[in-house]
């Protein structure tokens, strides 16, 4: 497959309300780091080099192309004054706790999930070679429930979408949680690859084992590596670049999605490794390598300096341009002092991911991989008509970037079949036993 380091055609999606939303007092996750980003990205003057849209909000209809008409029907109806009414469906939802009802969350669900499926159609439509949404990412959600702090499984309805396209479809995730939800919603069909590097062990949300490996037609098309403590970048791309190297090869997909989640990066709230946003973005450079069409989503992220830092240098990595390491100044500088520098050093904590550890995982996978028939076939199918898609444009440097846009064009919108599972626990482990995302909340710093 061609490995040539070129320029990009980036098309990046940003509402400026989605930084306005607000999980709670005390809540780990902060909308407000996408905008922290936007902001850091205007001012290094990045959004002169791509084309800035504002996604529509992702309607019911679209939502329900992979979640049940019941859960997404309480999400529209759940409110902070009205939570009482809804006892018994926010306990069968598992909503409340980690996934708290909070102003506009039906909102929020609809900007996070209509940045991902408008940008897998701008990809369909080849009209972009990489698309970003930090505002998606929400890998946990499952069909009929919420889970670690996600609602709408944003990644499901794109990769949905862009199956309308590609026949295969490689779904990645550098976030240090297991992407269970896409795990779980493709664990069935051989037409997704997910692959997941995560930590592992007495961890949410306690799925994602290396024997963790697909079902039925989708066998040997789950990918797991389960890691401990202290990643460093080292070991981290020791094992990313020989394992997405191989996938490649085998699985020959025509499409990446890349779930980017900033809470592997070292000093995170909720994480435990120990990368720099080099290291992290170094994953975001060997995938665009690949010169395939490229989604790039957001996701954990809970030090929210470190997140935007590191969300601005991949979007940076994404346009093939260098950005200096001194910050420049922006709405949020103090949160970045004493240093207000963009590359962070990494602490001295032990990695507990030996050589010999990674050696180990890497020849299981590739026992595995070599499982694989080389490239299935799919079966050729007449291409549906694309999503709704209101694409509100600009790229004048003179107009603010963070403004609301006018309506662009809007797209005609069709019901459409693809494959998921339905099953709700497949996969050993199962999401039964799954750990509370807060509980593992570090001291503040």
């Amino acid at each position: 497959m061609a490995m040539l380091p070129s320029k990009k055609r980036v098309c990046y999606y940003y509402d400026s309300e989605i930084g306005n939303y607000y999980y709670g007092q005390g809540h780990p996750m902060k909308p407000h780091r996408i905008r922290m980003t936007h902001n850091l990205l205007l001012n290094y003057g990045l959004y002169r080099k791509m084309e800035i849209y504002r996604p529509h909000k992702a309607t019911a209809e679209e939502m329900t192309k992979f979640h049940s008409d019941d859960y997404i029907r309480f999400l529209r109806s759940i409110r902070p004054d009205n939570m009482n009414e809804y006892n018994k469906q926010m306990h069968r939802f598992n909503v409340g706790e980690d996934c708290p009802v909070f102003d506009g969350l039906y909102e929020f669900c609809q900007l996070s999930a209509g940045g991902s499926v408008a940008a897998a159609v701008k990809l369909n439509k080849q009209a972009s070679e990489i698309c970003i949404n930090w505002g998606g990412g929400l890998h946990h959600a499952k069909k009929s429930e919420a889970s670690g702090f996600c609602y709408v499984n944003d990644i499901v309805l794109g990769i949905l979408e862009l199956l309308k396209y590609h026949q295969r479809v490689l779904y990645i995730d550098i976030d240090v949680h297991h992407g269970d939800g896409v795990e779980e919603a493709f664990y069935t069909t051989d037409r997704v690859m997910t692959v997941s590097f995560h930590k592992y062990g007495e961890y949410f949300p306690g799925t994602g084992d290396l024997r963790d490996i697909g079902a039925g037609k989708g066998k040997y098309y789950a990918v797991n590596i389960p890691l401990r403590d202290g990643m460093n970048d080292e070991s981290y791309e020791s094992i990313f670049v020989p394992i997405i190297s191989k996938v490649m090869e085998t699985f020959q997909p025509s499409a990446v999605v890349l779930q980017c989640g900033a809470d592997s990066l070292t000093g995170d709230r909720l994480g435990c490794f120990n990368l720099t946003v080099r290291g992290h973005g170094k994953c975001v450079e060997f995938v665009k390598r690949y010169n395939l069409p490229f989604l790039m989503v957001g996701g954990g992220g809970y030090t929210i300096r470190n997140v935007s830092r590191c969300w601005t240098y991949e979007t940076s990595v994404a346009l093939g341009c260098e950005i200096a390491n001194e910050l420049p100044y922006n709405d949020y500088f103090e949160y970045f002092g004493p240093d207000f520098k963009l590359h962070i050093s990494p602490s001295n904590v032990t990695n507990q991911n030996t050589p010999e550890y990674l050696e180990k995982i890497k020849t299981r996978l590739f026992e595995n991989l070599r499982m694989l028939p080389h490239a299935p076939g799919v079966q050729v199918q007449t291409i549906p008509e694309d999503g709704t898609i209101i694409d509100d444009y600009e790229t004048e440097e003179n107009i603010n970037p963070d403004e609301k846009l006018p309506q662009r064009d809007l797209d005609k919108r069709i019901q459409r079949e693809n494959e998921y599972s339905d099953s709700e626990d497949e996969g050993e482990g199962g999401r039964k036993d799954n750990r509370s995302y807060k509980k593992m909340i570090k001291p503040r710093e």
